[in-house]
């Protein structure tokens, strides 16, 4: 009988014990949720790819050791503004975007990861998957499509699925009193969106409806092409706000909550 207390004691320490260690296992508070990972491991890229994961996780809930409290203040992603300027054959196109709302962003995931690690510079390179993005926008236009007079202006939505995201960041590690920290010095970013559908709506004018519909047929038809376009501006913005985001993680979140020497 003693023997069978004394190993349900034992049963119930160990448990314990193993308890905390689950709930303990970064170091710092707030941030218990993420895995330090040893410099020299074996296994080193696919821990950081985990924390990366869980830090991701946790922010679109909202994280309030980056000043996230709450899912309000994670989404939506907003952009002032963006152009397309298409020039050539039947088709003289302008079109503005302007307050770019865009939501789906937070649910990224990172499906790989590289670095280099050494004692004077962190350069990581991440590959980002994103299921779905939806945006809307104020739209204005003006030029023709196919020979269709396609000024106008409204609303414009858009959703973008399986968008893919190559990531370079580059930094540097400095000190804070007694804690190390890292400096963003580069972002570079590329990306990719195989499957998008497009549309504006609330076209103002008599012709309303044809105009719409026009347009509605060109934007879906060229897709691509359009997102082409626009692409130098649209990562010119995203590399703004995501070096920003970065940034903020680096100045909050010390050296040693994700890479351990």
């Amino acid at each position: 009988m003693k023997t069978v207390r004394a190993l349900v004691h034992v049963a119930v320490v160990v448990s314990a014990v193993l308890g905390h260690v689950h709930e303990v296992t970064g170091r710092y508070e707030g941030l218990e949720f993420l895995e330090p990972c040893p410099r020299y491991a074996p296994d080193f890229e696919a821990c950081l790819e985990r924390s990366a994961n869980m830090l991701a996780e946790r922010f679109r809930h909202g994280l309030p050791k980056l000043g996230y409290n709450s899912p309000s203040e994670v989404e939506p992603i907003i952009l002032d503004e963006l152009h397309i300027n298409l020039d050539g054959g039947p088709s003289s196109y302008k079109a503005e975007f302007k307050d770019i709302t865009a939501r789906g962003v937070s649910k990224v995931r990172v499906t790989g990861l590289r670095s280099q690690v050494t004692d004077d510079e962190v350069q990581l390179q991440l590959s980002l998957s994103i299921p779905e993005i939806s945006a809307d926008a104020k739209y204005n236009s003006s030029g023709k499509l196919i020979f269709v007079q396609a000024g106008g202006a409204g609303k414009y939505w858009g959703k973008y699925y399986h968008v893919r995201a190559k990531v370079f960041i580059r930094a540097k590690p400095y000190f804070s009193g007694n804690q190390k920290f890292l400096r963003l010095q580069q972002l570079k970013m590329d990306f990719q969106v195989p499957n998008i559908e497009m549309g504006v709506t609330n076209l103002p004018g008599g012709t309303k409806s044809f105009i719409q519909h026009a347009l509605n047929v060109f934007i879906n038809s060229h897709s691509q092409e359009l997102l082409k376009e626009m692409k130098p501006d649209l990562k010119r913005k995203l590399i703004q706000v995501m070096s920003t985001f970065v940034e903020r993680i680096f100045s909050r979140i010390p050296y040693n909550a994700f890479i351990t020497d």
